[in-house]
């Protein structure tokens, strides 16, 4: 089955998507730029179950294509069915993928249950696994969001928090916790702010 036949179909189902609703989302080519950037994010990454073509029964594909339809419908100015695309991402695969944070061209996942990637800037080749966190925190009156260098993986249960600067090739090792603090490039980080150990990577 296409990914946009089961993506209305399920929305039919869980939010009484309007017939003029439906006309919006297959207008234009709003759904195939969808496609493409899903098969583009997921290009940069070596994962054999990732194919050139999208599966929307492979759950990673299926959840990176839902958060981009939601993201071009946003843009479009038709918030309504992109609050009720970003919701079905959410219900299918208990991730926070809001169609207002900017994700970057090329990003991707493995089981993002629970994760919640909120507002930062995030660079290339970002990849979070389950549990992980991204999100702003007031510090001394004002609000903060972390900026994400590229080549940065978060493991399980990692976050940044607030105003925290991740440099380019920067693992997070899991159970990570980063809040208002920098971490250079080239480096594996461990433990929880303000206690964080940080090694250098090749």
């Amino acid at each position: 089955m296409k990914a946009e036949i089961l993506m209305v179909h399920q929305l039919k189902n869980n939010f009484l998507l309007s017939e003029k609703e439906e006309e919006v989302i297959f207008q234009g080519n709003l759904l195939k730029e969808a496609e493409n950037k899903t098969v583009n994010a997921l290009a940069g990454f070596d994962n054999k179950y990732y194919d050139k073509h999208l599966n929307p029964y492979n759950s990673v594909m299926y959840c990176n294509y839902l958060y981009w339809v939601s993201r071009l419908l946003y843009g479009i100015g038709a918030v309504n069915i992109a609050d009720k695309v970003y919701y079905l991402n959410k219900m299918l695969h208990s991730i926070e993928l809001f169609y207002e944070v900017i994700l970057p061209e090329v990003w991707s996942c493995e089981h993002p249950i629970g994760s919640v990637m909120g507002r930062a800037e995030y660079g290339n080749y970002f990849f979070f696994y389950q549990g992980c966190t991204v999100g702003g925190s007031r510090h001394q009156g004002k609000l903060f969001y972390p900026v994400i260098g590229e080549h940065v993986t978060m493991f399980s249960g990692a976050k940044i928090l607030g105003n925290s600067k991740i440099g380019n090739n920067v693992i997070l090792a899991a159970n990570t916790y980063v809040i208002n603090g920098n971490v250079p490039d080239n480096s594996i980080v461990f433990g929880q702010s303000p206690d964080i150990v940080i090694k250098s990577r090749s």
